[in-house]
């Protein structure tokens, strides 16, 4: 079987470690990790370094929101993404032995996780596909309609509290 030109043989995993500036990215386990800004500049460039390599997973942490352009952009692009819950990969690393954290360090161990789940026969199930961008923005609009509903009724609370009228108990 032949490869691409500049491309590994072997097909690697990819942890990237999603910060609200930037994103940290673990191609394979032997390689430097990569920094890139995060946005669409930052996710041009990636799929630029990952087309020179053949990628089996993208592992990311879910971080609040922050990393969904991401993933929605890699998927895109066609590459199989896991977004798993940060717990689980604070688990794997402190049962691989690392109990430091930092952008690089979390990003390796993103791409360990990413090599153990490859190879899981069950592989697919971590590999789900992000909400589109009408449920993103629908399920953006619920929470933002259950955030005013809550300040409505405490607004409601501190009125009765701040005019009492005469006559009223």
């Amino acid at each position: 079987m032949m490869s691409l030109p500049n491309s590994t043989p072997t097909p690697v995993t990819v942890g990237i470690d999603v910060a609200k500036s930037s994103i940290e990215v673990a191609i394979g386990l032997d390689l430097p990790t990569l920094n890139f800004s995060n946005d669409s500049n930052g996710f041009d460039t990636l799929l630029t370094q990952l087309a020179a390599h053949r990628t089996a997973l993208i592992v990311m942490e879910a971080t609040g929101g922050l990393e969904s352009a991401l993933a929605c952009t890699l998927q895109a692009a066609g590459y199989a993404v896991a977004v798993i819950n940060p717990r689980q990969a604070r688990d794997f690393a402190r049962a691989m032995g690392q109990l430091a954290k930092t952008d690089c360090i979390d990003a390796r161990i993103l791409a360990q996780l990413g090599d153990v789940l490859q190879r899981c026969p069950d592989r697919n199930k971590f590999i789900r596909p992000l909400p589109t961008a009408e449920q993103q923005q629908l399920a953006a609009m619920v929470i933002r309609r259950r955030q005013l509903i809550a300040m409505l009724g405490a607004e409601r609370n501190r009125l009765e509290q701040s005019h009492r009228t005469p006559g009223r108990a």
